[in-house]
């Protein structure tokens, strides 16, 4: 299978930077803001994107992983923090790619169990194609491609990128 680079470390820096922003812009002005990044993956970026948003919002900011079974989404979703942290707490939810929807999907579920402020998701890749009815409400590239493409993104110190196979 070939590889081909979709974003170079140069434009994942630059997507991350963005989508830092525009949370700010969406919840500056408010006192705490929950980042939970679904693992592996969705949680570095997660944790990307705190660095970068900490530097421009003065906003208590905690973060959680999420844990999601991907070969079966019924399985209970458990998280870093208690749910208590988060209730009634203003919540973006990061993945870094947005494939057939089930695994955001699942997420948002999980977290619509207790009061939310404001909900927000982030993902770095938007294939365009779902199989559920999310979207995400921050992106950093929306991808068309074919059912049979699939997109890995890999974060490396000073080298991560994303590329289709």
């Amino acid at each position: 299978m070939s590889q081909n680079i979709i974003l170079t470390h140069e434009e994942i820096e630059h997507k991350t930077q963005r989508i830092a922003y525009q949370i700010y812009e969406t919840f500056g002005d408010d006192e705490e803001l929950i980042i939970a990044g679904i693992s592996k993956n969705g949680f570095i970026l997660a944790e990307n994107i705190l660095k970068k948003i900490s530097k421009i919002m003065a906003t208590k900011i905690t973060i959680c992983e999420v844990f999601i079974d991907k070969q079966n989404p019924l399985n209970p979703v458990t998280t870093s923090i208690p749910k208590e942290i988060y209730t009634d707490k203003n919540l973006v939810l990061i993945d870094d790619v947005l494939n057939s929807g089930t695994t955001l999907i699942y997420g948002v579920k999980h977290f619509l169990e207790v009061p939310i402020k404001k909900f927000k998701t982030v993902v770095l890749v938007d294939r365009n194609h779902k199989k559920y009815p999310v979207k995400a409400d921050f992106k950093g590239i929306s991808l068309s491609t074919s059912s049979k493409e699939h997109v890995q993104v890999v974060f490396e110190n000073n080298n991560s990128y994303a590329y289709l196979v």
